[in-house]
């Protein structure tokens, strides 16, 4: 395990292959993934990025097997994705939730996602992006220059590290916003009942499902 300083006030912890087995990180916890492209039946999960929200990351690199790693053998890691007591707040949680499922055989839930609860209260913009919403919402700035790195290098740099550490650690934030306007604009039962849909919806995309979408008008 190693620790690197983001901020005076937060701090990245990376762990290799799973997390340790007394770790708590409370009822509420902010999920990302760092993955080798985006489909879900190609690319492999490279890491998993965890938070509870108290400016603490939590980092999971996932080693394959043919690099002398476990692979998916990650029962910790597993267990908590899997905890239906545990809610995951996650943006664009149909893909994290998606390439979870694909890689670690669980189910996924409960689930909320700031950019579904975002795209249901801010109907004035188009700008629905983490970096935006943190912008607008929390004030507060964020990079996005390491999103195409390659993250199954054997060793993530800093900069890489730091990145991933900063999609999770303002998500707790952010949900307190938004969950605000979804209240205040009388749609927080229609975003749950999203929510609720996601583990099936990221099922539908693993079995191809995506294009044609079943929920379309086109044949």
């Amino acid at each position: 395990m190693s620790i690197t300083m983001l901020a005076p006030d937060a701090t990245i912890h990376l762990y290799k292959g799973d997390l340790p087995p007394d770790l708590d990180l409370g009822k509420l916890i902010a999920v990302d993934t760092e993955t080798m492209g985006l489909n879900h039946n190609r690319d492999r999960l490279c890491l998993v990025q965890i938070s509870a929200g108290n400016g603490v990351a939590h980092l999971v690199q996932i080693i394959p097997s043919r690099f002398g790693g476990p692979g998916y053998d990650c029962p910790n890691l597993k267990r908590l994705m899997a905890d239906s007591s545990v809610t995951k707040l996650m943006h664009f949680a149909r893909f994290d939730v998606g390439i979870l499922q694909q890689s670690l055989g669980v189910i996924v839930a409960p689930v909320k996602c700031t950019k579904i609860a975002a795209k249901l209260v801010r109907t004035f913009t188009d700008r629905h992006g983490l970096r935006d919403l943190c912008r607008e919402l929390i004030g507060v700035e964020i990079s996005k220059q390491q999103q195409t790195s390659d993250w199954g290098a054997a060793d993530l740099t800093p900069e890489q590290l730091t990145y991933a550490a900063t999609d999770v650690l303002y998500l707790h934030a952010l949900w307190a916003r938004l969950e605000a306007l979804l209240i205040r604009e009388q749609r927080l039962d229609i975003a749950q009942a999203c929510f609720d849909f996601l583990p099936a919806r990221a099922q539908l995309d693993q079995l191809g499902y995506e294009d044609p979408d079943i929920f379309s008008h086109s044949a």
